[in-house]
């Protein structure tokens, strides 16, 4: 029986059968940056050895002993002697099948490898495509022997080994049970997995969550349960928050997640967790961990997963994905691309559920997750479609609203208007004007709406927003007479007079002087810029990464109806009129006006605070004169 070779005490020798000499070198110089990877493919094939026994006895063609030992790995270190092992007592091998499996099968198409790859600049290609993972032990070894006994009975122990070179040994080995024993004589300069700290991260990273027992000296490496396998209805909310924080010890709690379960159009088990955000550009990516088989993959397959969802954290496991070093491969896999797909569609089906069944809980968490849904609708068009119907908008009527509503409540009187907000407290005075009007307005203060407001406008050419602070709306105006009636004095109207006024006072390049009669007496001036040119400033200042420069083009409308105006205006019909104070008052209320911009120069700055500590005195003197 050709299962039942034994080989002689003469020790065997050949070659693998790779013809060209250099192969060990290559696999050296282009794994280097991923070595640690020689640790899980070690692992794995011995939990495949385990799963093929395991097979085997549901099949009745193995019966393991009335006390038979733990199904197990376990690595060991020796120091001493410079080792590191990795046994199993699974399915073990036969001298025939050491020579079909380690030397003949590892080296399929070694020669093309070469030729593709030995000049190719991508690192990280070699492992997966050709079958090479055993070997990626020689990244950190001088010396590689295995040591194994096969399961089928009257088999004999076989002992194989390898110094790096196409050379081999085989001969009889010493094992004196079932399995395999994999020892490493580790190199001068990788000594690094003689650390027992070292390696025990290793086994957790690539490991921490195989169905068999892991033990490093004895000691239990993987005693976690994998989350994403359990059934969601089982689960608390808490068990979900627990391992995240297993998973991501430095993090805050996830806002929410959601339990993947996809048996179309692959097979994929998982949990997404939405995370508490720096702010909402935060450029960390590549933390969704991926696993297959509960064997870990990457965290780094970004081509594979939209890039809005590679904000998120958690686990994704797909038995159809090749277990393969290869970023690369993994990218132009069909599977992995069909995997993406309905990943987006996953999580665009949980969030209208969320939205619909728990209205209040979404507009709890929508701060939160709202750049992940506004970054994902303008970089996936499937995405887009999918939740445009459940973006919603704080509003100064209170609570959230969506854009029809929105438009339904506004009807007609808006001319079809979005108005928005970008920073409650600066556009305080705006927002006034806006309220005692009943004007409803959106609050839009992300980081990102300045492109996602444009981005809505190039998509539905029936929505278009505009600021507060970018035009005085006809209901905030004042339609009484008196902005008409005519000075005899003058010859001027009363609102010519005041514009007369902030001209004279205020010489400013690009600034236009316009004044009305606001409904509201309480704001003496506003900053006016157009929509489109402050959109032309915010968009240049993020991609320059600079502060907002010092307006060019602008209006200062003055409000007629302000008691402060109007006192101004009464100034000049004084017999000796403070021409001095009507000035300092004038670029008063233009600066405080301007404020409301976050675009004062630093020298204009410095006067705004001279001109204040003047008037402070103009007033402190007045009354003591009195």
């Amino acid at each position: 029986m050709a299962g039942h070779t034994k080989p002689d005490n003469i020790v065997e020798k050949g070659t693998i059968s790779v013809q060209m000499e250099n192969i060990f070198p290559i696999i050296k110089k282009w794994l280097y940056s991923e070595k640690d990877i020689f640790l899980r493919e070690l692992i794995t094939n011995s939990l495949d050895a385990i799963s093929k026994l395991k097979q085997l006895a549901v099949l009745g063609e193995f019966k393991a002993p009335e006390k038979e030992e733990e199904f197990s790995i376990n690595v060991a270190i020796d120091k001493e002697k410079g080792t590191l092992t990795v046994s199993d007592n699974g399915i073990g091998m036969t001298a025939d099948e050491v020579k079909k499996y380690i030397n003949e099968v590892a080296f399929s198409s070694a020669q093309d490898f070469l030729e593709k790859y030995k000049t190719a600049d991508e690192k990280n290609m070699i492992i997966g495509h050709f079958g090479l993972g055993f070997y990626s032990s020689f990244m950190v070894a001088d010396l590689v022997e295995i040591q194994t006994l096969s399961w089928q009975e009257g088999a004999e122990p076989v002992k194989w080994s390898c110094n790096g070179s196409p050379e081999y040994e085989l001969s009889e080995g010493s094992m004196n049970r079932r399995g395999t024993e994999v020892t490493l004589i580790v190199s001068a300069d990788e000594k690094e997995f003689l650390d027992e700290v070292r390696v025990k991260n290793v086994i957790q990273k690539y490991c921490g969550f195989l169905p068999v027992p892991v033990r490093l000296n004895g000691s239990p490496v993987n005693e976690r349960k994998p989350l994403w396998l359990e059934k969601p209805g089982d689960l608390k909310d808490e068990d979900y928050r627990d391992f995240f924080r297993y998973l991501y010890p430095f993090e805050q709690d996830p806002i929410f997640w959601i339990h993947l379960n996809v048996e179309y159009p692959v097979r994929a088990k998982g949990i997404l967790y939405f995370p508490t955000l720096k702010h909402d550009l935060d450029p960390s990516r590549g933390r969704i961990k991926f696993y297959y088989n509960q064997v870990y993959v990457s965290d780094n397959l970004k081509d594979l997963i939209p890039e809005f969802l590679m904000n998120l954290r958690g686990v994704i496991d797909c038995p159809d994905m090749p277990l393969n070093v290869s970023r690369s491969y993994l990218q132009s896999d069909p599977t992995m691309r069909k995997l993406s797909t309905h990943i987006t569609k996953k999580v665009a089906d949980e969030l209208n559920d969320l939205y619909r069944d728990r209205r209040e809980t979404y507009e709890k968490y929508w701060d939160d997750i709202s750049p992940f849904i506004k970054i994902g609708m303008m970089d996936n068009e499937k995405f887009y479609d999918a939740v445009k119907e459940i973006l919603i908008y704080k509003s100064t009527q209170g609570g959230y609203t969506t854009l029809k509503e929105y438009m339904e409540r506004a009807g007609e009187s808006s001319g079809g208007k979005i108005y928005y907000a970008t920073d409650e407290t600066l556009q305080s005075s705006y927002l006034s004007l806006f309220k005692e009007q009943s004007i409803e307005v959106l609050m839009m203060s992300s980081l990102i709406d300045t492109h996602f407001i444009q981005f809505l406008e190039f998509r539905d050419p029936h929505l278009k927003f505009a600021r507060v602070d970018s035009d005085i709306s006809d209901r905030i105006k004042d339609s009484d007479g008196a902005s008409k009636i005519v000075d005899p004095k003058t010859n001027k109207t009363h609102n010519e007079i005041v514009e007369d006024i902030f001209r004279k006072n205020l010489d400013i390049k690009g600034l236009t002087i316009k004044v009305e009669n606001l409904r509201s007496e309480e704001v003496p001036a506003m900053i006016i810029i157009s929509e489109q040119q402050r959109r032309m400033r915010e968009m240049t200042a993020m991609l320059q990464r600079k502060p907002l420069e010092s307006l060019e083009e602008h209006t200062l409308v003055v409000n007629a109806n302000n008691a402060i105006v109007k006192n101004l205006r009464k100034m000049l019909d004084m017999l000796s009129p403070p021409l001095d104070e009507i000035k300092l008052l004038s670029m008063q209320i233009y600066d405080l006006a301007l404020l409301t911009q976050k675009t004062m120069p630093l020298e204009r700055a410095d006067r705004f605070v001279e001109n204040s500590l003047e008037l402070l005195r103009i007033m402190t003197e007045a009354r003591v004169g009195q």
